[in-house]
């Protein structure tokens, strides 16, 4: 199976939950007040969007990219979980212009994503080896 072929690459709710099972292996940490595993609600349907959550101890609303180099892109998580493998490769590396065509975004995004993806691989924090399927663990600057 390729690894272009997982389904974290394919459908959005799977990127959702895939990066949860990352950032929070202990539990839903609240991005605002930090609060670990406590009332955390899933908001889920027709108006809300994908990975949605509320914390109930400070009321605010959150998804796992807060906090994230992909918090305010409008690029689909997928997407930006396949750039960000692309360009992790150890072999070869891809270039903006392959990224806008194998994502099917425009010019401009991709270069606002693998800029932000760069940022994000030159921090500290991208050392870490990942066990499913990634080559590196694409650690996500300003997470703690």
């Amino acid at each position: 199976m390729s690894v272009v072929s997982y389904p974290e690459f394919q459908d959005e709710a799977q990127a959702f939950r895939y990066v949860e099972r990352m950032l929070w292996p202990n539990g839903v940490v609240c991005p605002h007040c930090g609060a670990v595993g406590g009332r955390v609600y899933n908001l889920e349907g027709k108006t809300n969007r994908v990975g949605l959550k509320k914390c109930g101890e400070c009321r605010k609303q959150f998804t796992v990219k807060v906090g994230t180099a992909f918090e305010h892109a409008r690029i689909p998580l997928h997407k930006m979980l396949h750039a960000a493998y692309l360009m992790a490769r150890e072999d070869k590396p891809v270039s903006i212009r392959a990224l806008h065509r194998q994502l099917g975004i425009t010019y401009k995004s991709a270069r606002y994503l693998a800029d932000r993806i760069a940022q994000a691989m030159r921090s500290d924090r991208f050392r870490k080896p990942c066990t499913e399927g990634f080559r590196r663990e694409v650690e996500f600057a300003g997470k703690e």
